[in-house]
């Protein structure tokens, strides 16, 4: 039996013995050795009957929850959202994708926008500065480099004086994942943690003493990828499962402080880079180039050319339209009870469902189907595989030839 039935069974037994405890306290008596044992048995007959409808009870509480969850989502909906005049914002990861799409929304709103970007003199910096109000202020900032985090919380005392900052949108992150996680590089991986994790760890650490100033808020854009073990995204995933670690953290302690910290789980969008085809053709020949020659020899080269197709494809079918993450990042930053987690996109929520109540054996599936649907096998378990048949079609051969010389000797 899997973890999570096993799970199951823990939690029925725990609640019979709490009613056992409920009729304890209930009751006006104590009981005797002979009710108790009743009461267990009843415990017992419950625990079966339980056991035989859990799908049953299940479901019908999945969808009371559902339904509970939604009429909460209609009710924060409904509540007006804070007036966004005189509240300052700071944006990472602006040149393109949600951070340059959330920059132009919040300064439409009205908000003071500080928004960073990598190259000032680049397209996405040019688009803003054309599109935005002079209340915007770019800013160049590498977030791996702690000397331009440090001219960037200088930057903006300067301009807000003893005002403190009343958002902070960590969306500043890179994906250069590429293939199994064997065939991953390690630079891939430094890389990854470098600018997703330990990037967004220093720029929060360096903004949060505007932050509490003024009680505001933190919004992250994480990923999926760092709840569910997607298909080839091991170091992308790893960086994020790090993040949102630092998060749900950083909210349990910055409660206190009246500092409030959201997450964004965006579905599958087609940002910065990812939606170049030529994009991937260049990590594979990364890879190829500093692959080991064994190691490329037990996948196969045809194996990685493959794993750009998919990730070609899956770039091809992305969302072009950001506006739900967008949507998401304004309500976490302006509504009076900002949620813990915003599932930005669709089939987010249906994803964590799956994973949260369903055998790892079928969210497991969902996932291979949803992601990257690899139908080549290692080079190495194909030639196995193929000697295997080889080796079965051998042996059966033999034995006709066996049984046909054990027929002509009894003849």
């Amino acid at each position: 039996m899997e973890e999570r039935g096993l799970s199951l069974w823990i939690y029925v037994g725990v609640l019979a013995l709490m009613l056992m405890g409920a009729l304890q306290r209930v009751l006006p008596l104590h009981f005797s050795s002979g009710p108790a044992l009743v009461a267990r048995l009843w415990a017992s007959v419950l625990m079966e009957w339980l056991g035989a409808f859990w799908t049953a009870a299940l479901l019908i509480f999945s969808l009371t929850l559902g339904l509970a969850w939604w009429l909460r989502s209609a009710r924060v909906s409904g509540v007006a959202l804070l007036a966004p005049e005189g509240r300052a914002v700071c944006i990472t990861g602006c040149d393109s994708g949600f951070g340059k799409a959330s920059a132009k929304r919040l300064d439409a709103l009205g908000f003071k926008v500080f928004a960073t970007v990598m190259d000032l003199s680049g397209e996405g910096a040019m688009e803003l500065r054309s599109a935005c109000s002079s209340r915007l202020s770019l800013l160049q900032v590498d977030i791996t480099r702690p000397e331009q985090v440090q001219q960037m919380l200088l930057a903006i005392k300067t301009e807000l004086g003893l005002k403190g900052l009343w958002g902070l949108v960590n969306n500043a992150g890179v994906c250069v994942n590429f293939g199994d996680a064997e065939l991953s590089l390690m630079s891939t991986y430094r890389r990854c943690m470098e600018v997703n994790f330990f990037g967004s760890l220093s720029v929060t650490k360096t903004l949060l003493p505007l932050l509490r100033r003024n009680r505001g808020r933190i919004v992250t854009v994480s990923s999926p990828a760092g709840d569910q073990p997607f298909p080839c995204l091991a170091a992308y995933g790893a960086s994020k499962a790090a993040l949102n670690l630092l998060t749900n953290t950083l909210r349990h302690e910055l409660e206190p402080w009246g500092v409030q910290v959201s997450t964004i789980l965006p579905s599958s969008y087609r940002t910065g880079k990812s939606g170049n085809e030529l994009y991937w053709g260049r990590q594979q020949d990364h890879l190829l180039l500093n692959l080991g020659p064994a190691l490329l020899e037990e996948y196969g080269q045809d194996y990685l050319a493959e794993t750009r197709e998919l990730f070609q494809e899956h770039a091809r079918n992305a969302a072009e339209d950001l506006s739900p993450v967008v949507n998401a990042i304004v309500q976490a930053l302006l509504s009076p009870q900002p949620r813990v987690r915003y599932y930005a996109g669709p089939g987010v929520g249906f994803m964590y469902f799956l994973s949260s109540y369903l055998p790892y054996s079928i969210s497991d599936t969902f996932l291979q189907k949803l992601f990257v649907k690899k139908k080549l096998m290692p080079q190495a378990l194909r030639r196995h595989s193929g000697l295997g048949l080889q080796a079965g079609v051998h042996n059966n051969n033999n034995n006709n030839n066996n049984n046909e010389e054990e027929k002509s000797a009894e003849q």
